[in-house]
């Protein structure tokens, strides 16, 4: 069995995770400082967590989307009153800056609500048009919960991204086994404790520890559905797991996102963007601006801006850094090797350089003249870095956007053509004249295509991610033409043609 785990593990690095004496150990990424513990899950107690959670998911199911609803709505209620408490342990955990860590429980309890809040909406019963050929019969259809949902969730955003999945399951009446990040798994156990207080008659939502083993145990536990994030390469190791048994995967994995700035843009704005986009939680964003191509006539003023809004941000292990540490070690050799390929292949380092990651801190970095064909361009890089390259057109700006082939996120900058350009990019996501600005919409669908994954979080796309069409015809009156038996007659057949070629025999 093929262990399923997000990235290498350093045993001996200040954040990585151990096991010992059976139980996950949690360590600050900066101080090797341990922060909780847990037992390591085995082959049984995955599969009683799942056992537990078919039971407790036919009677969540059967409470009604309003009991789901005041549930959830009471769940978002509790984190938002706990949010310095939960905010302090993404932080020890994480290291992750606390207002990065208090913005991100701002976004997951909005969606939380919405999910809550449009579950009835989307996938109850509702009618669908008939046929005109055979109106006798009228359609409906509802979203069935699948029963019980896995879900992988990272650690770079321990609370808002697993809960895109998890809240989205809740809220469609599935119950959920969910296996946090062995960088984070006290976050993923805190939440879920809270949870539990409002859902304490059944193990609604239940909570697994442990490294790549008990990714593989989960994919192959008999879920009837898998939720996962995380790197591309660990995305199709879930996939193969779960292809054993059939079971549906959602798979949103990492990204190589570009921002684009026309000739017209709000060049401080767009710089700004990008400067937020590239920097914030230390880069380690899977929708992270990673490079930027700007028109020639702004490309001057916006490197300017950037450069000089780079060099004021504070990074390091203070809570109040602007920029924290990197909290998964291997990390840091990527980011290390990125850098030094842009820099041995011509690219220029305006802020930053070869000795920008000193253990697990990584100085902001601005490269320009990289090689499109540099590892810092065509790869996920997942660190405090940014490349920005001149264009002469737009068209030369999507073409390089496209050549990877990620397909995550994006932006573009443009006060004419924003919309216009945005709907060029191959990628599942664009915010137009913003950064980020699509996944903190709750109403709008979240993931990628290519190298990014496949299935859809957030917005009514999500909710239907976890339920089943459930698709029922009712006859409603006798056969006018009656099609769908043995006692048709060649009369009944030449009416239906008729029909058939007055309806759909026309070109238009």
């Amino acid at each position: 069995m093929t262990p399923i785990s997000d990235g290498a593990l350093t045993a001996d690095a200040p954040g990585a995770s151990s096991v010992a004496g059976g139980e996950l150990i949690s360590t600050n990424p900066t101080t090797g400082d341990e922060v909780a513990r847990f037992p390591v899950a085995t082959a049984d107690s995955v599969a009683a967590a799942v056992a537990r959670g078919r039971a407790a998911g036919a009677w969540w199911e059967g409470l009604g989307y309003a009991e789901r609803k005041r549930r959830l709505l009471r769940f978002r209620s509790l984190l938002t009153q706990r949010i310095p408490e939960v905010a302090a342990l993404m932080t020890s955990e994480g290291g992750k800056p606390s207002v990065d860590a208090t913005l991100e429980v701002f976004v997951t309890v909005e969606h939380i609500a919405w999910a809550a809040r449009n579950a009835r909406k989307v996938l109850g019963p509702h009618r669908v048009p008939g046929s005109l050929l055979q109106p006798e019969y009228a359609g409906r259809l509802e979203y069935r919960p699948y029963g019980v949902i896995g879900v992988i969730g990272p650690w770079n955003y321990p609370i808002f991204t697993p809960m895109g999945s998890i809240a989205y399951a809740l809220a469609a009446g599935n119950a959920v086994v969910f296996k946090p990040s062995e960088y984070t798994p006290a976050v993923g156990q805190w939440f879920v404790d809270v949870f539990q207080e409002v859902v304490p008659e059944h193990p609604v939502l239940q909570i697994i520890h442990g490294k790549g083993e008990a990714g593989s145990l989960l994919c192959r536990s008999g879920v009837d559905k898998l939720a996962f994030t995380g790197s591309t390469a660990t995305g199709k190791k879930v996939m193969a797991a779960c292809a054993e048994n059939l079971t549906p995967v959602l798979v949103e994995c990492g990204g190589k996102d570009a921002l684009i700035v026309d000739a017209d843009a709000d060049v401080a704005a767009a710089a700004d963007a990008a400067l937020w986009g590239a920097m914030t939680n230390a880069g380690q964003s899977c929708v992270g601006i990673e490079r930027a191509y700007v028109h020639e006539r702004v490309y001057d003023d916006f490197v300017r801006r950037v450069v000089d809004g780079a060099g004021k941000l504070t990074y390091g292990d203070h809570p109040g850094s602007d920029v924290g540490p990197i909290t998964m070690p291997g990390q840091r050799e990527v980011i290390k090797r990125h850098i030094g390929d842009a820099l041995a292949e011509g690219g220029r380092a305006l802020v930053g350089g070869p000795d920008s990651v000193r253990g697990p801190i990584a100085r902001p970095t601005v490269l320009v003249d990289v090689p499109e064909t540099s590892s810092a361009v065509c790869e996920e890089t997942f660190g405090p870095t940014i490349t920005i390259a001149r264009v002469s057109s737009m068209d030369e700006a999507v073409a390089k956007a496209n050549a990877v082939p990620y397909g995550l996120g994006g932006a573009v900058f443009s006060r004419r053509n924003g919309v216009r350009i945005a709907r060029r990019l191959r990628t599942g996501m664009v915010a137009v004249n913003s950064a980020f600005s699509f996944a903190v919409l709750p109403s709008l669908p979240f993931g990628g295509v290519g190298q990014s994954g496949f299935g859809r979080i957030h917005g009514a796309d999500g909710l239907r991610e976890f339920g089943r069409a459930s698709s029922i015809a009712v006859r409603r009156m006798p056969s006018t033409v009656p099609l769908l038996t043995f006692r048709r007659t060649e009369k009944s057949v030449k009416l239906g043609h008729r029909i058939v070629k007055l309806l759909h025999g026309r070109s238009k």
